[in-house]
């Protein structure tokens, strides 16, 4: 079982590398409209993912409820189809998401301005400064939406396994890198751990949007982490009370598990 994402600039020929190579591995290739499908599905509304899919929030979406809502429940679209194995997902931060996940492997896609610009010419019938433009607003689009909902340097190769530039590379060389990768660097000890990852990961993600959709805890910047049998809270809150309520009710969700508290109060705090 492994987890290849691929990271791509418009025009570098993501989503084909992608398709080829689940092809190539058997693997299940995750879309977007399959994380939108499932965003929806778990009650996110449709109308609003124009505003957050791979777009820098604007000031007034980057301080709305729906901001944390959807990355919430986009981390639980990408968990979810993670913990079925032999998957390759593109955009969508999910390199990010798995960075340490021990049988996940990283993959960014980039080509040269001039090639972009041709690809986009020939593909959308666009002229030069059209495709630019393209260019240009997506570049910004993902770098903040990286920023704003990962906090990491989308473009920094340091993030990722391998860097592949598309403009030397076609569909087929890229494809075949990848599989190379994926069969030199994922071994069953990789496998194993990185199963066992992504359940804690997935359970500790169900948890919290449960304690924040069902339960309506007002806890910002929610999070949690399973180490071994126990659970502990992070986020940010102005209450104790709060603060003792998710803790009571996540040690009734998950009755087998000690639950800590790291949770920051900070008194006066309040959420814009």
């Amino acid at each position: 079982m492994a987890i290849i994402t691929i990271s791509r600039e418009v025009a570098a020929l993501g989503d084909e590398i992608a398709a080829a190579l689940a092809k190539k591995l058997d693997y299940k290739f995750i879309t977007r409209k399959d994380i939108e499908k499932s965003l929806v599905e778990h009650g996110f509304p449709e109308n609003k993912l124009p505003k957050y899919d791979e777009r820098k929030p604007g000031f007034l979406a980057s301080l709305a409820k729906d901001r944390d809502e959807y990355l919430d429940l986009l981390h639980l679209a990408l968990l979810e189809a993670a913990d079925q194995g032999n998957v390759v997902f593109i955009g969508r931060g999910a390199f990010a998401l798995f960075a340490n996940v021990p049988n996940h492997i990283g993959i960014r896609l980039i080509a040269d301005e001039n090639t972009r610009i041709q690809r986009l010419m020939d593909e959308k019938s666009w002229n030069e400064k059209q495709a630019k433009q393209r260019i240009t607003e997506s570049d910004e689009n993902r770098v903040g939406f990286h920023k704003s909902f990962y906090n990491v340097d989308w473009a920094d190769p340091q993030n990722y396994t391998a860097v592949l530039n598309t403009t030397i590379l076609d569909c087929e060389a890229a494809s075949d890198v990848i599989l190379a990768l994926s069969k030199a660097l994922i071994n069953e000890k990789s496998e194993h751990e990185g199963k066992e990852k992504i359940e804690k990961m997935l359970k500790a993600q169900k948890l919290i949007n449960q304690l924040i959709f069902d339960y309506k805890v007002k806890i910002e910047f929610l999070h949690a982490v399973i180490e071994d049998k126990t659970v502990i809270l992070q986020g940010v809150s102005d209450s104790i009370a709060t603060v003792e309520k998710a803790t009571r009710l996540a040690a009734e969700i998950l009755p087998d598990y000690k639950i800590q508290s790291a949770i920051s109060v900070i008194h006066d705090f309040k959420a814009y």
